[in-house]
């Protein structure tokens, strides 16, 4: 009979590139029973600073400093000892041991991105293992602290103009998005984002707005002011047909950490800096044209008063999502939720660098009413694994790019193919 054991058998990383050409930590995890699974961590570069921490080589000799031969070091000759024969399936087991060796409240001693690789690693081993889809393995665990049932794809939320940095340096909002109506079938969703897309790039061709692409797949085109991009993205839904405001909305992920200075907030728009109260007037009147159904990270990661009056201001209409404000951290939400400083959270699983941590913190955001947004990072693999996790907890929206650039059109891709699948078993 052959081997059905789910103990870790052995624990394999190396240095893999990232799509942005920076490498990264690919891990690989056995069992005895020869089952395996792979996982690859991507890195962002609007990075929060109360994230958990990415260790980098700093070798000036190897790739610029950003080497990973140390993380990978760390899950070779420390973690992966640590955790053979160790059951797999016990994920909490496993992702408590790798908390414990690193021994810091941010992963800052042996690597978020190492802790993470072995820990996604272990649950895909264990999903292979038991004869299960990943995103339905995933659900198991979620659902035993928070009972989810696994019903729809999530809403994609499309970057199709990316600004700050992740885009050519002229815009200073780093991405502007447009989203399907939520009643949409995630198949047609999809083709929506596409066409809008392509309609896109060819009103800037028209324009003779020279565009680049940016690092998420989105156009990083030569406009003059942030409330141009929201024009082309207004006239290039509007040249297909849709519905702006009833097919397709508009979001914003603001990144204004990125634009924030001494004396306020400086974007092109306008020659002075904004104070708070007038940046969020700002917000108001563009939501009153635009109808803004998201808005991330409209203020820096510690101007709490300032997204307690957005909140206030604008939370009826418009999702305000706080991703450097909460980095995916269960206190950081908690007291978002206390002070009600925001109403969605951005997920992202590098951010806090175990799987039973994440968990955690979808919990939380749950039983608070907080909406979720399963989230990519600037520097994407083609892993697909975000596209499952967002299924396993049924969150209400995935923010995975524009729909172009392999490392992005995985993700969208792995979606139809679950699609697929829950649509044949319902």
């Amino acid at each position: 009979m052959a081997n059905q054991s789910t103990n870790i058998y052995a624990v394999q990383a190396r240095e893999i590139l990232d799509s942005r050409g920076n490498p990264t930590i690919e891990t690989t995890v056995v069992l005895e029973s020869g089952y395996y699974g792979i996982a690859s961590i991507p890195s962002g570069a609007s990075v929060g600073k109360y994230e958990a921490v990415e260790l980098r080589d700093n070798d000036p000799k190897r790739y610029r400093g950003m080497g990973v031969l140390k993380a990978v070091n760390n899950v070779n000759s420390i973690f992966g000892p640590k955790i053979r024969g160790k059951d797999a399936l016990k994920q909490e087991e496993i992702d408590a041991t790798l908390i414990a060796l690193d021994g810091t409240p941010n992963k800052s001693n042996l690597g978020a991105n190492s802790i993470l690789s072995v820990s996604i690693a272990s649950a895909i081993a264990s999903a292979n293992a038991s004869r299960m889809m990943v995103y339905r393995y995933l659900n198991q665990i979620f659902s035993a602290i928070c009972p989810t049932v696994i019903k729809r794809i999530p809403v994609p939320i499309f970057n199709i103009i990316n600004g700050g940095k992740h885009g050519a340096g002229n815009l200073n909002f780093q991405e502007f998005q447009i989203i399907p109506a939520s009643g949409k079938q995630y198949h047609d969703a999809l083709m929506m984002g596409v066409d809008i897309y392509h309609a896109l790039g060819k009103l800037l061709e028209y324009r003779g707005a020279v565009h680049s692409v940016g690092d998420e797949g989105g156009y990083a085109p030569n406009l003059f002011t942030n409330v141009e991009a929201l024009e082309l993205l207004l006239e290039a839904s509007r040249t297909l047909g849709y519905r702006f405001g009833t097919d397709v909305f508009f979001g914003l992920d603001v990144a204004s950490s990125y634009f924030k200075t001494d004396k306020g907030y400086l974007i092109k728009d306008r020659a002075i800096p904004y104070s708070p109260s007038e940046f969020i007037e700002y917000f108001h009147v563009l939501n009153t044209k635009y109808r803004l159904l998201l808005l991330e990270d409209a203020f820096s990661e510690d101007d709490w008063a300032s997204w307690q009056a957005l909140t206030q201001e604008l939370g009826k209409d418009s999702l305000i999502i706080g991703d450097d404000l909460l980095v995916t951290n269960p206190q950081k939400l908690q007291k978002a939720i206390s002070e009600k400083a925001c109403s969605a959270i951005l997920l992202k699983p590098n951010q806090i660098g175990t799987l039973s941590e994440f968990f955690q913190v979808v919990k939380l955001a749950r039983e608070n009413r907080f909406q979720t947004v399963v989230s990519h990072r600037s520097g994407e693999t083609v892993d697909s694994f975000e596209a499952d996790l967002a299924v396993a907890i049924q969150s209400d929206y995935v923010k995975f790019g524009a729909p172009a650039r392999g490392e992005r059109v995985a993700k969208y891709n792995r979606l139809l193919q679950i699609e697929a699948e829950i649509s044949i078993n319902k």
